[in-house]
């Protein structure tokens, strides 16, 4: 599934995206996307260049960019496509942006074991934040749930400086 929404949270992608296989039932049951939903769904070519033209030269936010890179990457060669610029495993550090890296550092509880900031779950940092958590899994619930956050990190960060 693909989503991707503006910085005023309007919808500019929603798309659930048909895999080269049959959904493992460990990932079903995490974001209840079945095989059946996913068969009339359009594959990876038929949205990649879409959201090609959503991303490329913008600032992008993600949460857990690590994951969703590599995916996305992965999968564009698995389809023999060129990854959007920036998805292409070398991070463009000024354009990507990892929400759950930047929500670490605003909460501040710092791991001695791992020698970095605690990385906190989307539904929790949202939970903490005072973020409606609706349809979480899901990759729309999962766009404006980190855009919620980064709103109460900019609020926050606003409040303190006044």
């Amino acid at each position: 599934e693909l989503s991707v929404i503006d910085c005023a949270g309007a919808v500019l992608l929603d798309t659930l995206v048909r895999p080269s296989g049959p959904v493992p039932a460990e990932a079903a049951a995490i974001h209840g996307i079945t095989d059946a939903m996913l068969a009339g769904a359009p594959t990876w070519s038929e949205v990649h260049d879409r959201f090609c033209d959503l991303v490329e030269g913008r600032q992008v936010v993600i949460y857990n960019h690590e994951f969703d890179v590599r995916v996305i990457s992965q999968t564009a060669r698995r389809y023999g496509l060129q990854a959007p610029q920036g998805f292409d495993l070398v991070l463009d550090p000024g354009r990507i942006h990892c929400a759950m890296q930047a929500y670490a550092e605003f909460r501040g509880e710092w791991s001695a074991e791992k020698g970095q900031y605690r990385w906190q779950k989307l539904s929790a940092a949202a939970a903490q934040q005072g973020v409606t958590v609706t349809n979480a899994h899901r990759a729309l619930g999962d766009c404006l749930m980190t855009l919620g956050v980064v709103r109460a990190m900019a609020s926050t960060e606003n409040a303190q400086r006044v």
